[in-house]
């Protein structure tokens, strides 16, 4: 009898100690603090995939800025939008809808494909700047599953993406959508360039007589025409709260001009956001560019681009797969494998995460090409994923002949046009091992040197008990001495793209 007591004692207790009251985050940013801005599975994943696609991949043409540029007079997208489809004030991008069918989409083979290429997390672009939610909405008529596909593509996405353990990435790029010109908005402009300078803060141009000055209800909510008050609650923060409630995504990822949303919207998001986190018992990312959000609670990212150092703080890298446009377009021209690949390696090796986008046709049809690549990266990933997942940044992120640009964005074809050999060498470190991994073949009998384990170089002492070439199974040649760790290269490539020496300290 006092056992069973004590049993169901003990039971009640748990009953009211067991699930702690969430924690609340308040709107400002000394509880924003708080938040762990990147949880271990954030560091652990390292890449994830996410995709630009939407009405702007209907007319596959320029790049996913197409809406924007087709009122522009003399614009190259301009010319061509006015000789296939007619003038934009009599074939508007809200035209395009009823063609965005995608009728090939398929949330469960893309998942597949994801976990394939060796992703941890994937997602949608949930809304580019063009007002187009790719969500069941009720914040705006404009979404995926009224119009259009008539599908909801993030829920459908969702779902699949957790069958396969995977966390759900949703991005927002609608700082961008309101129209802001205030009172000069209809002031006569002198040329294009004035135009295109007056308006560099909205998506859409205020132009007389084309789709985006409406005064049709509906058109505003797709063209960002509205008082600025309304918009901020009803769209920039009423569409955030939608994909929140609806379908509890684990990072929210924002692009360029949240500087334009006062610092109260933007404390507003956060706080709701991890307050409903806490509810979830998720631990949740929030990821945004330049200087828009403190870094005490979100974490860094860097378009195009990415860190020329080792950083103690987790980052992030939005890196697409093609050279050009983020949105399909006809004649996408694809990176190779091994560079997208060596990508990666070097973010990882720097205390970053890998977000990669791929460009879907609009009829949900993911190009063979592309298709390639994410499956050439699983494969590499299959073998010598021990030296990216879990890991953690050595000492040095590497050495070789190869640097990185300073700067981010603004060098972007600096990065594009990097090329890695396997004298460009990436660490990475897991318990007792170190990873170092060549961006390249060496070639049979070559000897390579790696000056980071030189004595004068290490931080402390450290002893190799073993060298290993991940892959191979015969026995390596290697010395270690105060010039380096010295290895001689066996006879056969395990892989042309990379190679992982695994070094047993």
């Amino acid at each position: 009898m006092k056992k069973l007591f004590v049993l169901v004692f003990g039971i009640l207790l748990l009953g009211c100690t067991g699930t702690p009251e969430p924690k609340t985050f308040e709107p400002d940013w000394e509880s924003l603090s708080k938040h762990e801005a990147a949880p271990e599975w954030f560091r652990d994943a390292k890449l994830g995939i996410y995709f630009h696609w939407g009405v702007y991949s209907v007319p596959a043409y320029g790049n996913e800025w197409y809406p924007r540029w087709m009122h522009f007079e003399g614009d190259k997208t301009y010319e061509h939008h006015l000789e296939k489809y007619g003038h934009p004030s009599e074939f508007g991008y809200h035209d395009f809808i009823p063609m965005f069918k995608a009728e090939n989409f398929d949330a469960d083979e893309w998942a597949d494909l994801f976990v394939k290429a060796g992703a941890r997390f994937a997602g949608p672009v949930a809304e580019h700047h063009d007002g187009f939610s790719m969500w069941d909405s009720d914040a705006t008529p404009w979404n995926a599953a009224d119009m259009g596909p008539k599908r909801d593509i993030t829920g459908e996405l969702a779902v699949a993406l957790r069958e396969r353990d995977m966390k759900l990435i949703t991005t927002f790029h609608h700082a961008k959508h309101l129209q802001r010109y205030k009172d000069s908005a209809q002031e006569e402009l002198e040329s294009q360039e004035t135009r295109r300078g007056k308006f560099r803060m909205s998506h859409y141009p205020y132009i007389e007589g084309l789709p985006p000055v409406s005064e049709d209800k509906e058109l505003k909510y797709l063209y960002g025409n509205i008082p600025e008050d309304q918009w901020l609650e009803e769209v920039w923060f009423g569409k955030l709260k939608e994909v929140i409630d609806q379908y509890q995504p684990d990072i929210i990822w924002f692009d360029s001009w949240l500087d334009q949303i006062p610092v109260e919207y933007q404390q507003k998001f956060s706080a709701y956001f991890l307050n409903e986190a806490e509810k979830w018992q998720k631990e949740v990312v929030i990821v945004r560019k330049q200087d828009d959000l403190p870094l005490n609670y979100t974490v860094d990212d860097l378009e195009k681009s990415r860190k020329n150092r080792l950083e103690p703080d987790p980052w992030m890298t939005d890196e697409t797969i093609s050279k050009g446009s983020w949105c399909y377009t006809e004649n996408l021209e694809i990176k190779d494998s091994k560079d997208v690949l060596h990508v990666l390696i070097d973010i990882v090796s720097k205390n970053g995460v890998l977000l990669l986008n791929i460009s879907p046709m609009a009829d949900g049809t993911i190009p063979e090409i592309q298709v390639g690549v994410l499956t050439d990266m699983g494969h590499w990933l299959g073998k010598y994923g021990e030296a990216i997942y879990e890991t953690r940044p050595w000492y040095t992120f590497g050495e070789g002949p190869t640097k990185e640009p300073e700067g981010h964005f603004s060098n972007r074809e600096g990065f594009l046009n990097l090329k890695y050999s396997w004298k460009d060498v990436r660490y990475t470190t897991k318990d007792e091992i170190i990873y170092a991994t060549l961006l390249g073949w060496p070639g049979e009998g070559e000897e390579v040197v790696l000056s980071s384990f030189t004595t004068d170089s290490l931080p402390e002492p450290l002893k190799v008990e073993s060298v290993t070439l991940i892959g191979r199974e015969e026995e390596l040649i290697w010395d270690q001495s105060d010039a380096g760790l010295s290895i001689k290269i066996p006879a056969v490539a395990p892989d042309e793209m990379a190679v992982v020496f695994k070094i047993k300290i």
